[in-house]
C-alpha cells in the first residue's frame, strides 16, 4: 500500500502486547545479539513493567563454535513447510533447532505465539541500524517509526520483505508481530561496543514503546519510509571455473541505501576494469555482506517507498 489517503485509514486497536522474545545468536558469529541475550539473562531481565520478556540464545551450537551455521543457516528454516516436515535421521540440527524454537516460541501463526519477537543480528555491510520486517504490520511500523524518531546514535532504515508469512523463512516471523535488528558494520565474531549499543538502545527503545502501548498510549499515524528489495547481483565469475574475477567497487563499498543509478560503478575487476550499474535507480542494501559469499550476492537492490500508516491503540477491555 502507497500513499493511502489518511481519512480513509480509521485507528486500528490491538490487544495489548505482553509477551515478548529477544533472542540472539541465530547466527552464531553475530556477537551483538549473542552478548546482549548473555548479561540480559545474567541480569534477570523477564520483566519491564507490563512487558514480560523472554530471552533465547537460538543457535547454542554455532555460539559454541563462533559460526554462522553448523549445518545449515537456522535463519531460512521457519516456513511452514520447514516446521511442519518430520524428522528423520537426515534432518540437520538447525532444522531441530528451529522446531524446538518454534514449539517455545509460537507456534507460528498461533494464538500461543509470543506477542512480538525481535531477532537480534549483525551485516558486515555498512547498514547502519536496519529493521527487517514481513508484509504491512502496523505495530511493527510503528515501533520502527518510534524508534527513527529517538535514536541518534545512527541512522535507521527498515527493510520490507514480500514474503507470504506462511513462506516467511526467519525466526522473527514465529510472533504475532516480528522483526529482526539488523546493526553493521561489524566483522564476524568481533564484538565492537559503538555497535552492541546501537543494537541495545534499539531494544531498549522497543520496550519503551510496548509499555506506553500497553497502558493506552495512542501513536498517531503519519509517514515512513521502507525497502523492499527488487532482486540480487553476483559478483562477476569466470565462466569456466565460476571463481568471481571482481570486488565490490571503491564507490560502491559502504554506500549502502544511497541511490544508485545508471551507469555507477558497482565492481572493479582484479584487472582493473570497473563494471558499471545499468538499468532503474535503485538502492544497494548488504553491500559486500561476508555471509552473502555463498549465497552468491554481492549484494541486493531495493526500491524505496513511502507509507501512510494508521494511528494505532491497545483495546480498551
Amino acid at each position: 500500500m502507497e500513499r493511502k489517503d489518511m481519512k480513509d485509514m480509521e485507528r486500528m486497536f490491538f490487544s495489548p502486547l505482553s509477551r515478548v522474545a529477544i533472542s540472539g545468536g541465530t547466527h552464531g558469529n553475530e556477537m551483538s545479539g549473542v552478548y546482549m541475550v548473555r548479561e540480559m539473562q545474567k541480569q534477570k531481565v523477564d520483566q519491564a513493567g507490563s512487558v514480560a520478556i523472554t530471552t533465547v540464545l537460538s543457535n547454542p551450537r554455532a555460539v559454541d563454535a563462533c559460526r554462522r551455521y553448523i549445518e545449515t543457516d537456522l535463519n531460512r528454516c521457519f516456513t511452514d513447510a520447514l516446521l511442519s516436515a518430520p524428522i528423520t535421521d537426515s534432518t540437520p540440527y538447525e532444522l531441530r533447532r528451529a522446531k524446538e524454537l518454534n514449539a517455545q516460541l509460537g507456534p507460528k501463526g498461533s494464538p500461543e505465539a509470543v506477542d512480538l519477537l525481535c531477532d537480534i543480528h549483525n551485516t558486515t555491510a555498512n547498514m547502519g541500524m536496519c529493521l527487517i520486517f514481513y508484509s504491512l504490520d502496523w505495530i511493527t511500523l510503528h515501533i520502527y517509526k518510534y524508534i527513527q524518531s529517538k535514536m541518534t546514535s545512527a541512522p535507521v532504515r527498515a527493510i520490507q520483505l514480500d514474503i507470504p508469512i506462511s513462506e516467511a523463512y526467519s525466526l522473527e516471523s514465529v510472533g504475532k508481530h516480528g522483526f529482526a535488528i539488523e546493526v553493521g558494520p561489524q566483522p564476524n565474531g568481533v564484538l565492537r561496543a559503538d555497535i552492541f549499543n546501537v543494537a541495545k538502545e534499539a531494544v531498549d527503545l522497543t520496550i519503551e514503546w510496548l509499555q506506553k502501548f500497553n497502558s493506552g498510549s495512542t501513536f498517531e499515524g503519519g509517514e515512513v519510509e521502507v525497502h523492499t528489495t527488487v532482486n540480487s547481483v553476483d559478483y562477476p565469475r569466470d565462466p569456466t571455473t565460476k571463481e568471481i574475477t571482481a570486488a565490490i567497487h571503491p564507490q560502491l563499498q559502504d554506500n549502502d541505501f544511497k541511490l544508485l543509478q545508471s551507469g555507477d560503478p558497482i565492481f572493479l575487476s582484479f584487472s582493473g576494469e570497473t563494471v558499471k550499474h545499468e538499468g532503474e535507480d535503485l538502492y544497494p542494501l548488504f553491500v559486500n555482506e561476508c555471509a552473502y559469499y555463498e549465497k552468491k550476492i554481492a549484494f541486493h537492490l531495493a526500491k524505496q517507498r513511502t507509507l501512510t500508516i494508521p494511528s494505532v491503540s491497545v483495546k480498551k477491555d
